[in-house]
């Protein structure tokens, strides 16, 4: 295959791998642009031991895809996860398998904010660009009728990711369709593409919404898996997976679109969604402010426990009575209390009694 096909999804999806990796553990290992083979092309994102796909050495004997299968499962995918996955398809001949793979990981450095969406698709458009005869480069030792077939499939599956990136729904099932073996798993990254697919053409399909829920399991920790699912539920189940995708992700980019469906679950007024914080969200904020006993951090949720009543709001003002008890934080709510007016002072007066 095209070395230039490699090394551009590749680069891709290590990007993403260390953007999130500069972001949690600071410095991020080197990713080298140069020449050299494909092990030099990424260093190995550090990822966990025995998932950098590499075969032997320091990272780990060589995990298989199905390995890969029950370790999302149990745990979720987490950052490197696609990468690795990536090369293990790339290296058993499976370019479309690795092209989705690398989207993967952008997609879930997407969902937790951490790139644009304007760097995936112009990544897509790149390895899309590659896959036409007239500009793709071939490598010295392999003939055209090898590689041609090669870089079709990869420029398929960048083409129906780049039309799913874009919400062009119809297109991107087609795409997907073709793509991809019988035996593919339920709950593999392309059958949520395609579920999603369906779900987004018709939100009454039950078939696919019962799929959909089916494989909740490998993509707990996964903002977008659970964005899409509060688009095309209604009711309970789209209030459930709006608060899962904040939970996950509170400043990503699907937060908006998440509080204003669980402002309307609630019957409050569209415009407080702004103001809604997830369970995860508000006990996060909590424990900063006790661990470095500074009241300050609590201030986001103040326009959360002006809400009327609603189950995020009684829960926050629960959790921040019971800080009343501590003398420095009760002066806090206090003063604050004695500077506010209408519900958001009367729920600082009750939180003050302790």
């Amino acid at each position: 295959m095209n070395v230039i096909f490699k090394r551009t999804w590749r680069l891709l999806a290590a990007a993403a791998a260390l953007s999130l990796a500069a972001c949690e553990k600071g410095p991020a290992p080197e990713v080298k642009t140069g020449a050299g083979t494909d092990e030099q092309i990424v260093s190995g994102a550090e990822l966990p031991v025995g998932l950098s796909g590499e075969r032997g050495g320091a990272a780990g004997p060589e995990v298989s895809l199905e390995e890969f299968s029950e370790l999302e499962r149990a745990g979720g995918f987490f950052q490197g996860m696609g990468l690795a996955e990536s090369t293990i398809r790339e290296d058993a001949g499976d370019y479309s398998g690795a092209v989705i793979a690398a989207y993967k990981e952008l997609a879930w450095a997407y969902g937790f904010g951490q790139i644009q969406k304007t760097e995936i698709e112009a990544g897509l458009e790149k390895i899309l660009s590659l896959g036409e005869p007239s500009n793709a480069l071939h490598s010295s030792n392999a003939s055209h009728s090898f590689n041609a077939p090669y870089r079709e499939e990869a420029a398929r599956s960048a083409r129906a990711a780049l039309a799913f990136v874009s919400g062009r729904w119809n297109e991107a099932e087609g795409l997907l369709s073709g793509l991809f073996a019988d035996g593919e798993e339920p709950d593999s990254f392309d059958r949520w593409m395609l579920l999603v697919c369906a779900l987004e053409q018709d939100n009454g399909n039950r078939s696919a919404g019962a799929s959909y829920r089916a494989i909740r399991a490998r993509y707990s920790t996964f903002p977008e898996y659970w964005y899409r699912g509060a688009r095309v539920f209604t009711g309970s189940a789209s209030a459930e997976y709006a608060d899962r995708c904040l939970a996950l992700s509170p400043q990503g980019p699907f937060t908006g679109e998440c509080q204003n469906i669980l402002a309307e679950f609630l019957g409050l007024d569209p415009r407080d969604g702004k103001a809604i914080k997830s369970r995860a969200e508000i006990e996060g904020i909590i424990t900063r402010a006790v661990s470095r006993l500074d009241p300050e951090i609590l201030k986001p949720l103040m326009p959360l426990i002006a809400l009327p009543d609603n189950t995020y709001t009684v829960y926050a003002v629960g959790a921040l009575k019971a800080l009343s008890l501590t003398p420095k934080f009760r002066d806090y709510f206090s003063a604050l209390a004695s500077e506010s007016s209408g519900r958001l002072a009367e729920r600082l007066a009750y939180i003050c009694k302790g």
